[in-house]
This record gives C-alpha cells, sequence and structure tokens, in this order.
C-alpha cells in the first residue's frame, strides 16, 4: 500500500483548548491564575500563545482540568513542531528550487556569488546574477548560437551560468570601438603569432585594439566548454575561451574558430555560440555539426594550415611522420610544431601519443595578459 504523508490543515496552540477549558467552566482568566497560583499575566500569554508550556505549568493544567500533563505536553509538542516543519520545508523547497537552476557550490567556490546560509539572501543573490525578478523566470541569453554535445534545444544549469559569468566579467574588459576593418587587421596580426608559445600573450591586446573583448573563464566542472562568442550588442563582440586543453593547438583551433563567428557576425540573430568539444576526440561525428560550425572548423584549421599545404604533405610523408619532417614542415609554414600535430592527429595521420612533447602548454602565458576567472584565480562576485 503506498504511504501518503498527511499532513494536519491547521495545528492550534494550546492556548486555545486552555480558552475554551476556562470558558466552559466559567471562570475568567484572573479566576484561573488564581487557581494555578501563577501571574495573570502567564495565562494571558498562555492563551495567546505567546508562552510556550513548561513541564511545570503542564503539571498544572492537568490538576486543574482533570487531565494528565501529558496531554498539555503533547498539544505543545505537536505545535511547535508543525511550525517547524513548515518553516523548514519552506526552505528546503526553496533551496531545491535554487540548486536546480544554478551549480549554487560551485558559484560560491568561485566567487560568482557570496556565501550564505540565509535563505533569502542566497535567492537574492542568484536572481542577481542572471537578471531575473523570480525563480520562476528563465535566464535570458545574450545573442548566440551554440554547438553542444547535448540537446540544441536548451542549456545545462552549468552552461548558463558560466555564459552569464562571462556576460558579466567582458563589461569590465576595456577596448576601444569595434569595426570590421580592425578586425581583420587584427587577424593578420595573429597570423604572426602563431610561432612561439610565448607570444599567446599578445592575443588579448591585439583583438582589444580591434574592439573584440577577450577573456579567460575556465570552465565549470561536468560541463565540456572550449569556448563562446557572444555579443554585449551589435557592435560589442566577446570571444571567452575556457583553456580546457592546456596545449597550443587547442588555444589557437579555438580562439580562431570564435574569431570566424565574430566575423561572420554569428548569433546575432540566433544567440551567444556555445562551443564544446572543439579540442581532442569529439563524442560528435564531424558531419553532425551545424553548418556554421564547420565552416567556423575549415576557418580555423586553414588559418594556421592552407588545407591544400596540409592535404600535400600528408601524401608526401604518410605514414612515416618523424619528428624531423614535422619540425620542417612547421618552419617552413612559420607556426608551431605542436599546431601540426594537433591537425595530423585531428585528421587520424598520427595516434594521439605521437609527439606529444611538442603540444606546448600555453596556459599560464596567456593568462598572465587576459582577464582570467579560474585556474586559481579568484575575482570578485562583481568586477
Amino acid at each position: 500500500m503506498e504511504t501518503v504523508d498527511r499532513t494536519p490543515a491547521e495545528v492550534f496552540p494550546p492556548g486555545e483548548f486552555i480558552r475554551e477549558e476556562i470558558e466552559a467552566r466559567g471562570w475568567s482568566q484572573v479566576e484561573f491564575a488564581e487557581i494555578l497560583g501563577r501571574p495573570p499575566r502567564l495565562v494571558s500569554e498562555l492563551i495567546a500563545g505567546k508562552r510556550g508550556i513548561t513541564p511545570e505549568t503542564a503539571r498544572g493544567l492537568g490538576q486543574a482540568f482533570g487531565t494528565s500533563a501529558q496531554l498539555w505536553m503533547n498539544l505543545e509538542s505537536s505545535y511547535q513542531l508543525s511550525k517547524t516543519v513548515h518553516d523548514a520545508s519552506n526552505s528546503i523547497a526553496r533551496r531545491a528550487k535554487l540548486y536546480e537552476m544554478a551549480p549554487v557550490k560551485e558559484m560560491v567556490r568561485r566567487n560568482w556569488i557570496e556565501p550564505t546560509e540565509n535563505i533569502d539572501v542566497l535567492e537574492k543573490c542568484i536572481l542577481n546574477f542572471f537578471h531575473i525578478n523570480s525563480v520562476d523566470e528563465q535566464p535570458v541569453l545574450l545573442p548566440h548560437a551554440a554547438r553542444k554535445s547535448t540537446s540544441y534545444e536548451k542549456y545545462s544549469p552549468s552552461e548558463i551560468a558560466w555564459l552569464f559569468r562571462v556576460r558579466q566579467l567582458a563589461q569590465s574588459v576595456d577596448v576601444k570601438p569595434y569595426s570590421e576593418h580592425a578586425f581583420t587587421s587584427a587577424l593578420s596580426k595573429l597570423k604572426n603569432l602563431l610561432r612561439n608559445p610565448e607570444d599567446t600573450r599578445q592575443v588579448p591586446r591585439v583583438l582589444a585594439e580591434a574592439g573584440v573583448r577577450f577573456l579567460i573563464v575556465e570552465t565549470l566542472p561536468q560541463t565540456r566548454i572550449d569556448g563562446a562568442c557572444l555579443w554585449l550588442d551589435d557592435h560589442s563582440p566577446v570571444i571567452a575561451l575556457t583553456l580546457r586543453f592546456d596545449r597550443i593547438d587547442g588555444f589557437w583551433h579555438t580562439l580562431l574558430h570564435e574569431c570566424k563567428h565574430v566575423k561572420q557576425k554569428d548569433g546575432l540573430d540566433e544567440g551567444a555560440l556555445l562551443d564544446k568539444d572543439l579540442v581532442g576526440e569529439s563524442i560528435l561525428p564531424v558531419t553532425s555539426k551545424p553548418p556554421v560550425e564547420k565552416n567556423a572548423d575549415e576557418f580555423a584549421a586553414s588559418f594556421t594550415i592552407p588545407k591544400g599545404n596540409l592535404d600535400n604533405f600528408i601524401s608526401r610523408v604518410s605514414p612515416l611522420f618523424s619528428k624531423t619532417k614535422i619540425l620542417g614542415f612547421a618552419a617552413r609554414l612559420d607556426i608551431h610544431p605542436g599546431i601540426v600535430v594537433g591537425q595530423l592527429q585531428y585528421r587520424k595521420a598520427i595516434p594521439y601519443s605521437h609527439s606529444r612533447e611538442m603540444l606546448s602548454k600555453i596556459r599560464n602565458i596567456v593568462t598572465d595578459g587576459a582577464l582570467t576567472d579560474g585556474f586559481g584565480s579568484i575575482l570578485s562576485s562583481a568586477v
């Protein structure tokens, strides 16, 4: 048989029963106080529910009304418990709702919202973070489109929270006015930074001069985001990376992928570009990518290594891809050899174990020159 929790429609304070008992006997409150040998104020507060029944008072009530003292203790306990259960269940339900809509614990740890035990304060922090007035409202994302390994119809709470943190921080990045001409010039400058890992430190400045806000926001646990392109308004593009994979090929591919979205103004009519699994072994087959994402991938790959050059190199060298040949090919293109290794891995020309020492780490270099949230860097909740 199914068990159903039953909650009384209303639990009355013991004072209601005391009032009924003395009225049934025709006693006044003053007379009843004299019977108990207690001050009239105590009787008045008991009846008004302003004072709880103590064991001593319960014994006196039992003797006056011909009942057990336990009856009055039970009435008091039931009344107090009903208040506690109501208050606690309401708080639990509200907290559960907040934890459903946002990764609260991780947001507190990352200092995106302030820590608090007060449910009212916590709710206000969450609502302010998402720019909404009620937990029943849905957070409204900035203009965007998405490449996701999950459903295209919705975002997970962690993905939404990450995008809102990007939105919050991007507004504090100082850039020049955006123009397509300046951005085209910036792409040419980026071309000259592909050789040395240390040169990635210049990326934030190059993009800022073109009017593009660039920042690093570490992804939240159990999310697989590589980067995003979103727009604060029609003339304020933002590129945010997570540096989920600390390797030079992944950095450049994701950055240039987002640059293509900026160049095409992708997302202005659809919403933010949330890119996942751009690096490494994607769980999605290439054929499942939307055309706009294939286009951005092709741009990023050909920007660093023209497709014809890579095809020719593979046909000439395969399957004997020695480190010397990879280094020589990279030198001719004036790019870092790790970029070559990354593309060969993606094309499955070499296994993922091949020449991994060439995949230089660049996270500490890039974060040194960019606004960064994560990787040990804790920013204030409102920058």
